[in-house]
């Protein structure tokens, strides 16, 4: 009886989709309240890696020598970069669990019932219990959007394997979207993660698209954003697309294949150009302002997700 305890859940569910939406969604309230974690705490912890990295390696003689630094800049160098190193050395554990989250204002440890997605921000009126100090509404906002997605996702795909996948989905897109508004960033352990999910997804034959489709959709996406970087770099002698949209959108072939590639692009490139064009009429940003491709990019995939037929249809029309 117990072996076939997850299969009869699994049919109990699927005969309930309206359970299985709320489920998704209290699940999705869960996921948003951590993603806020990741989206605060992880580019930290790549900023600390990449200067105790930095300190090592500058540091090591044979960079010197292969710079062919004066001495007195090198004594100089070592005389910074290694206090510098001690001091990140003696930053305290920061990872996606420890410590415990707190108040930035004065370190106050949130608790249990200080954490409870939404309703908690709304108990305390969206400020500190400690200080006072106010709490971003983008915490109860992402919690509750991200709770949407999920019941939505579910309602859309149910109990399968394919609804189990899409809020995986969700949650690296969202992240993603919200790091790389903050720093224009778009973390490895992210794009990275994506795209060998969504490989291993379509390899299972649940996913998409095919294994085929998806490989190609992964190396096509890939190289399309390399050859626009590379060729804007040739010509105007600048960045114009940073490496983590090349990995982002290979992971979204990977997921979609490449047929959804262009709807994908066309969406985040149109939205893009409506908020360049408004910030520059509000004398916001100018036409060589950097923008952060994947706050599109990522939103763009979530639409795919749930609209992926009829864009694809209207993009390709006679493609299948």
């Amino acid at each position: 009886m117990a072996r076939r305890a997850p299969g009869m859940a699994m049919s109990l569910l699927a005969g309930e989709p309206g359970l299985v939406a709320i489920l998704a969604g209290i699940l999705g309230l869960l996921i948003g309240s951590f993603l806020n974690v990741v989206v605060y705490r992880l580019p930290r912890i790549m900023r600390r890696q990449w200067a105790s990295d930095a300190t090592e390696i500058l540091l090591e003689p044979e960079i010197a020598a292969e710079l062919q630094l004066p001495e007195t800049l090198l004594s100089s160098l070592s005389a910074a970069l290694k206090p510098l190193g001690e001091l990140v050395q003696k930053l305290p554990v920061l990872s996606l669990s420890k410590p415990r989250s707190r108040c930035p204002s004065c370190g106050h440890a949130i608790s249990a019932l200080e954490n409870i997605p939404i309703v908690s921000w709304l108990m305390l009126a969206g400020r500190c219990r400690a200080c006072r100090c106010r709490i971003s509404m983008r915490y109860p906002l992402v919690e509750g959007a991200v709770g949407l997605l999920f019941g939505l996702a579910a309602l859309q795909f149910g109990a399968t394997a394919q609804g189990a996948a899409s809020l995986v989905l969700i949650s690296l897109l969202v992240a993603m979207t919200l790091i790389d508004a903050d720093t224009m960033l778009l973390p490895d352990a992210l794009t990275l993660s994506l795209m060998w999910i969504g490989l291993l997804f379509s390899a299972s034959g649940k996913g998409f698209v095919t294994l085929e489709a998806s490989v190609v959709g992964a190396a096509v996406g890939y190289a399309a954003f390399w050859i626009i970087g590379t060729g804007f770099r040739v010509l105007r002698g600048m960045e114009g697309m940073g490496a983590g949209d090349y990995k982002l959108l290979a992971a979204l072939g990977a997921w979609f294949g490449w047929t959804g590639l262009l709807p994908i692009v066309v969406l985040a490139a149109g939205v893009g150009s409506v908020v360049g064009i408004t910030l520059i009429l509000m004398r916001r940003a100018t036409a060589l302002t950097r923008l952060p491709f994947g706050v599109y990019l990522a939103p763009a995939g979530v639409i795919m997700l749930f609209f992926g037929p009829s864009l694809v249809a209207l993009a390709l029309p006679g493609v299948h």
